[in-house]
């Protein structure tokens, strides 16, 4: 198998590391591989923020409901969207950015973090390192906004905790939606979905007994536990730092 090909398919998020320090130059390497990642009119409205210092890291674990791996590992990258550059990229001609005024600046923002975020994953996983995705940064954007000294129009996306992984075998990777209710041809298929639902439930309990992580959630023990209710509250964060979700602006 195509070697980029076998490193994408045996990603997994790593939540175990051995404290071992990440060498600078590795550190270096995927932070400048990530910068060539993708993004909306080559507006490169993403900056990163790496933070290795571990009074910090413990309160990032602490603010991103006390995640242990984080605390533990190595190196944490804040993905930002960062309209702040475009703003002045524009103003500099005596024009205007609208980006973060609009809710489809907003979406641009989130889609080039997921873009820039799925970049990092990789060039660490080729390096032999670990990472794990973190969502949670979003239950606390104001005050990483006030940690990280974040101008107007600048907002954290998401986070990525890094290290050096310990050896934790598994019996599997951790299973997916069946592949004919995932990709569909022409048109959507809601009924392959939703039985897709119900096999994936099914294969994420067994999953869970093989490897003795009864403390898990399955699929939808997890849906429920995030989406049943509101579980971010971000309108205000986002509008102290400056974007709006609306579809209209006032002409000049």
């Amino acid at each position: 198998m195509n070697e980029t090909i076998k490193l994408l398919q045996n990603r997994r998020s790593v939540r175990e590391f051995t404290g071992e320090k990440i060498k600078n130059e590795d550190l270096e390497l995927i932070l400048k591989t990530a910068q060539r990642a993708a993004s909306s009119v080559n507006g490169q409205q993403i900056s990163l923020i790496v933070v290795r210092d571990k009074d910090k890291l413990k309160k990032i674990s602490e603010l991103s409901h006390n995640q242990k791996h984080i605390e533990e590992c190595d190196a944490f990258i804040f993905v930002l969207a960062d309209f702040y550059r475009s703003t002045y990229a524009a103003n500099s001609v005596g024009k205007r950015n609208v980006g973060p005024k609009t809710a489809d600046g907003v979406v641009v923002g989130a889609v080039d973090a997921g873009i820039m975020v799925n970049a990092i994953e990789t060039a660490v996983n080729a390096l032999g390192y670990g990472m794990t995705v973190i969502g949670a940064i979003r239950s606390s954007l104001k005050e990483f906004s006030e940690m990280l000294e974040l101008p107007q129009y600048v907002i954290p996306i998401v986070g990525a905790a890094l290290g050096v992984p310990k050896d934790r075998p598994l019996s599997r990777l951790k299973p997916r939606v069946p592949f004919d209710s995932f990709v569909f041809f022409d048109k959507y298929d809601a009924k392959k979905v939703e039985e897709g639902v119900e096999e994936h439930e099914k294969d994420m309990v067994a999953w869970r007994n093989e490897n003795n992580t009864s403390q898990l959630p399955s699929y939808k023990e997890m849906i429920v536990r995030i989406y049943e209710n509101p579980h971010n509250k971000l309108v205000e964060a986002l509008k102290s730092q400056g974007f709006d979700v609306l579809d209209e602006i006032e002409e000049k």
